[in-house]
């Protein structure tokens, strides 16, 4: 889709600095400062984007406060965050809508309940008992189990799995391949075996939590493993049994959250955090890529490191760390040093 730069302008609710003699050119795409084209608007952020943007070939910028000395036309907005979002909608690719109904090759269980406009797609299987919330669309290959309930307005994408006795609730997105309520992993030594413990509870997903592709969240073994609402999970994510995770959070890719875990509202996981089980994550914790988290935390910490530690201590650790090789060559020197001056003592002896 293509718009003029004034036309652009209005949606965003800019106000227009700059020259006017290029506000017909037509934009179809937003583009970061170094790439952008005469058919792209770009956009500021920070100091260094305001420097670069100067040298810009892009045919229009969105900024939150006018730039000086720009020869394209300056979008000033409130909050360049909330503009880029509306404009990347807009230029988004326009792809055929999900058409409302079962697909002939669908299958569909007994007492099945489905909403109005609700689509299900091609080689979808919906079990027994599941009952699925207006326009909500579950996708080419996903299998709903037994009783599950999903709410409105929610879209599960290709080959999504949700076993049994799982809530969904509204405006939920889970992409492809994603697995919600497996059985857990908790096993008890038997006879010389592991023996694999019922995992009988549930999972709920509360409103508008989205789910990014090839991410877990196990079912629990009693009660359910809650996400809350708000929650936005990366790929590649596991959530283990009985975990409770607050309103708002964000879990980047490749974090695994142990079993019997509580996050309260609001905490960030940065990529590949690893969170022992049974320990609480307090409301607005921030744990940094790669740190893990043996113990419970209180609220509002910012940890990094593994095992994690406030971020303050782990900057000195890794100071420390990296002067490893220099106080290696000094001691390698003053250890030469010293016997050097104990070697004529060893000859007197």
């Amino acid at each position: 889709m293509s718009v003029t730069i004034a036309e652009l302008a209005k949606c965003l609710g800019a106000k227009i600095v700059g020259p006017d003699g290029s506000l017909r050119t037509e934009v179809s795409a937003v583009q970061p400062v170094e790439v952008a084209g005469g058919g792209d608007v770009t956009f500021v952020t920070d100091a260094r984007h305001e420097t670069a943007v100067g040298k810009s070939a892009a045919a229009a910028v969105i900024v939150a406060k006018a730039v000086d000395g720009l020869k394209i036309p300056q979008l000033v907005v409130e909050d360049v965050g909330v503009a880029l979002i509306e404009a990347l909608t807009l230029f988004a690719p326009k792809l055929r809508p999900a058409v409302c109904g079962v697909d002939p090759s669908a299958r569909l269980g007994v007492n099945v309940h489905l909403a109005e406009g609700v689509s299900i797609e091609p080689l979808a299987v919906i079990e027994d008992g599941v009952q699925i919330g207006p326009h909500t669309v579950i996708g080419s290959g996903c299998r709903i189990g037994q009783n599950t309930r999903i709410g409105a307005h929610c879209r599960l994408d290709g080959n999504v799995v949700v076993y049994h006795n799982c809530s969904l609730g509204n405006h939920v997105i889970i992409q492809a391949n994603s697995t919600i309520g497996a059985s857990g992993f908790g096993y008890a030594f038997i006879n010389g075996a592991h023996k694999l413990i019922p995992h009988n509870g549930g999972v709920v997903i509360e409103d508008f939590v989205e789910i990014g592709a090839n991410t877990c969240v196990d079912r629990a073994k009693f009660g359910n493993t809650i996400i809350g609402a708000g929650t936005k999970i990366d790929n590649l994510v596991q959530i283990a049994h009985n975990v409770v995770i607050g309103k708002c959070c964000l879990i980047a890719a490749q974090v695994g959250v142990a079993g019997s875990c509580r996050l309260g509202d609001g905490v960030v996981l940065a990529g590949q955090v690893g969170l022992a089980d049974n320990i609480e994550i307090g409301a607005g914790t921030m744990v940094g890529a790669q740190a893990g988290v043996m113990g419970s935390v209180g609220p509002g910490e910012k940890l990094a490191w593994s095992p994690a530690l406030n971020v303050k201590e782990a900057a000195r650790v890794v100071a420390y760390i990296l002067r490893l090789p220099k106080l290696a060559q000094e001691l390698k020197r003053l250890t030469a040093k010293v016997e050097k001056l104990e070697a004529p003592k060893d000859d007197k002896g």
